[in-house]
């Protein structure tokens, strides 16, 4: 069983519901909290001014009930009324029986004997119901020269004073909550974009053209600390990425080479064991043809016809013998005897024996300076140079050209000739054995896959293109280290 979806958020959203809105949760208990401290406190002072008023007439209004003076006493309930704040003033005897009275009518008797009985020890305050709202009331016991109790007086304040300045300071604080709402949501969104968002979208844009192909775009660091970090992070990620990419792309290359190279090693093995059963076969009976033709040369007189036809035939067993030579050098792919030799040597013995015996082109032996020995096969080696330079002076119209060099890695020998060339479609298959560019009968195709053998068992490469000079080059390189055999 899964788990349960969410549903992403946006990081702008994840600031509105996370950060927003519980600072306006707790702005909103502080000011709902403020707010009562404030409305107490205006009540408070609203019920002191009342009591304020009423302690101004108290002493006039005590003195003339005291002498009976209700004219005085209707004076100064007149007095106090004219004030904005009271709603109603109203004094009675100590009988509880209404002296004066200013404003409208007086609270029931419950309340003034409610009343009178709670300000025996002092003054206070309630609050009445009547039809046109509450109504607050101020009783302050009246008292003659001698401290006792001859009358009580109250004044009233309507309560929606109270409640119309409560709601106007409610009002100012809701819009002023509002107010606020409105620009920490702007601070928020505007912060989130200048600072994050627009940095956040410039990444998410790189991602998706990383993801669209283009490996190589890369995040410009930009922002906050953390999102430099993280911008870093991801190029990292991204180079590391490339990076194991590109060994993969070259391990996979090389696996392909060596399988290449373990296809053409099983083919060529298979091909020279074959080429040297062949050989081995052809042998005997070739010898035992040269041998009775030799025999019927020197039976004939010099003038008998039969004698052109076994020169003939034994000039083609000869030309078979090369072949069958050349199967067994083919075949025989024995471990290297490696010795130190001079390459140069090597080179010039090589160019002495091809002209040896006179030669239609002019063959040039560049010399590159000597070198040290290098650990190689001498017959192997010889017949490789020896495959490369037979080709030339065939393919050569009147030059061939040879010359060596060498750094801290590799010897190199270059062997090139002013012929047609080589076409670049056959290049791949010139090393395969057996196949040849030259006319049937020319040539065996082999000479080119025993030289290819004998580098690559040194652990070098044999590599052909176009000569400066017109014809074929055939660049021969050799690690001055020998490996593994």
């Amino acid at each position: 069983m899964g788990l349960p979806s969410v549903s992403p958020v946006s990081l702008r959203t994840a600031l509105l519901a996370f950060v927003l809105l519980p600072l306006l949760g707790v702005m909103l208990l502080v000011g709902a909290s403020g707010l009562r401290a404030v409305e107490a406190r205006l009540e408070a002072r609203m019920q002191q001014d009342i009591e304020l008023v009423a302690r101004a007439i108290q002493l006039p209004l005590s003195h003339a009930l005291e002498r009976d003076r209700r004219g005085s006493v209707q004076q100064s309930l007149d007095s106090a009324f004219r004030i904005d704040q009271v709603y109603g003033a109203y004094v009675y005897d100590a009988a509880g029986e209404l002296v004066a009275a200013s404003g409208p009518r007086s609270p029931s008797m419950a309340i003034r004997q409610q009343a009178r009985d709670l300000t025996i020890g002092g003054s206070q305050g309630l609050y009445q119901e009547q039809p046109g709202g509450p109504v607050y009331s101020f009783f302050l016991p009246l008292t003659d020269a001698g401290g006792r109790i001859n009358g009580l007086l109250q004044v009233t304040r309507h309560g929606a004073d109270f409640r119309e300045d409560l709601a106007q300071l409610r009002g100012q604080a809701l819009a002023l909550l509002a107010a606020l709402t409105l620009l920490f949501l702007g601070v928020v969104v505007l912060g989130h974009q200048r600072a994050v968002g627009r940095h956040v979208d410039q990444m998410v844009k790189a991602m998706a053209r990383v993801a669209a192909g283009e490996r190589r775009c890369r995040v410009a660091p930009a922002g906050p600390q953390e999102l430099r970090g993280l911008a870093k992070a991801m190029n990292a990620m991204l180079d590391s990425t490339e990076r194991s990419e590109a060994a993969l792309a070259r391990q996979q290359d090389e696996q392909r080479a060596l399988e290449a190279r373990l296809r053409e090693s099983e083919k060529l093995a298979a091909i020279g064991q074959l080429a040297a059963g062949v050989a081995h076969e052809l042998g005997s009976p070739l010898g035992v043809i040269d041998g009775k033709a030799q025999r019927g040369l020197r039976r004939l007189m010099d003038d008998d016809p039969l004698k052109r036809d076994l020169g003939e035939i034994r000039a083609e067993v000869a030309r078979m013998g090369g072949i069958v030579r050349q199967l067994m050098d083919f075949g025989r792919r024995n471990p290297l005897r490696r010795r130190p030799e001079s390459l140069p040597e090597l080179v010039r013995a090589e160019a002495r024996r091809v002209t040896r015996g006179g030669c239609r082109v002019a063959v040039e032996v560049q010399e590159g300076g000597e070198m040290p020995p290098l650990p190689l096969d001498r017959s192997r080696l010889e017949q490789a140079l020896g495959n490369l330079l037979r080709n030339a002076v065939q393919a050569a119209r009147s030059r061939v050209r040879v010359a060596w060099s060498h750094d801290d890695r590799q010897a190199r020998v270059v062997v090139e000739d002013d012929g047609p060339g080589i076409d670049p479609s056959v290049r791949a298959r010139l090393f395969e054995p057996f196949f040849t560019t030259k006319a049937v009968g020319e040539g065996t195709g082999l000479g080119l896959s025993v030289a290819h053998g004998a580098v690559s068992d040194h652990g070098g490469t044999l590599v052909v293109d176009r000569s400066p000079l017109g014809g074929a080059r055939f660049t021969l390189s050799l690690p001055r280290e020998a490996g593994h055999d």
